[in-house]
């Protein structure tokens, strides 16, 4: 894929190649919003022969059907465990979504992250990338294009983020380190929860963390470097992703979407962040969805309506 840049979102966010860990709770739904009359995929209360409750059902399940099979022959119990919390939650109102307990979780397997990062690079510094050193030399200008014409090349997401702009999003990140996230998807919205761990944002699916729970590795990896913020006035921004799971368009979106409702001047668009992390029993995803439909961040990967037929 050709590498590219949005000159809206942080000066430059461009298309390049590069855990959050919970326990099930009653987060709502599992991950898919089916338009046009909204409703969410969630477990049936009679078990098939399979003993999955009807998870076949998500369109998603296909994409995490391994690893779904391998908790449940090897932990029974606690695959069983999950599939009557899902019929639980059926009983909460539509729209409506009681995470406090999740939230929670997320702030106490904050600090674990790190130790789950499977499949990424560790310790991914700046200096792993170029020469710290030799760019303090440089003009602003100049690092952004060399930014940029590194990554050209790849199959990844990059941006290079106003210093001022990374002030606020640092000062709301501590007060507010996780966030749930819509992937627009052909059959309605995936979601994805974001977890703050020190300059790195770390993402993976709801269904992943609803199914797997313990230890779920992360999909996608944000990483910001502000260390030539103070001499230059900008915070450098890269990724890695798992391409099982996640294209790079799809990676792009949900890195706009950092930007959309971390960086925003508008105090009712943060609210939502605010929500999500210290009034769970009042956030209600639908207001995500309507923010980024009015955004039309991620309108590229909607499906297509088809024109209509010229009259006879």
């Amino acid at each position: 894929m050709a590498a590219g840049h949005l000159p809206q979102l942080w000066g430059a966010l461009g298309l390049s190649r590069g855990a959050l860990a919970s326990r099930l709770t009653p987060l709502r739904p599992l991950g898919l919003l089916l338009p046009p009359q909204p409703r969410w995929l969630l477990l049936s209360s009679s078990r098939g022969a399979s003993g999955d409750g009807g998870l076949e059902a998500n369109p998603f399940f296909e994409k995490y059907q391994s690893k779904i099979e391998d908790l449940r022959r090897s932990n029974p119990d606690i695959f069983e465990s999950r599939m009557e919390k899902r019929d639980e939650v059926k009983k909460q109102p539509v729209g409506h979504s009681n995470q406090a307990e999740f939230v929670k979780c997320m702030e106490e397997k904050a600090k674990e992250v790190k130790e789950t990062k499977k499949g990424f690079t560790k310790n991914k510094t700046l200096d792993s990338i170029l020469n710290v050193e030799m760019m303090k030399h440089k003009k602003p200008e100049d690092i952004k294009q060399i930014w940029k014409q590194y990554y050209s090349g790849e199959d990844t997401v990059y941006a290079v983020i106003p210093g001022k702009t990374y002030d606020l999003m640092w000062k709301r990140i501590q007060n507010c380190p996780s966030f749930l996230y819509a992937l627009p998807r052909k059959e309605g919205y995936e979601f994805f929860v974001g977890q703050w761990s020190g300059a790195e944002l770390h993402f993976t699916s709801l269904i992943n963390i609803q199914t797997r729970g313990e230890a779920v590795p992360s999909q996608l990896i944000l990483y910001h470097y502000p260390e030539l913020q103070e001499e230059k006035g900008i915070v450098l921004m890269t990724a890695e992703m798992d391409s099982k799971y996640l294209s790079v368009q799809e990676a792009q979106c949900l890195a706009s979407q950092v930007q959309l409702f971390y960086a925003t001047d508008r105090q009712e668009v943060y609210q939502l962040v605010e929500t999500f992390n210290h009034q769970p029993a009042e956030f209600k995803y639908m207001s995500v969805i309507a923010e980024l439909e009015h955004s039309k961040v991620g309108d590229e990967l909607r499906p297509q309506e088809d024109p209509p037929s010229p009259s006879a």
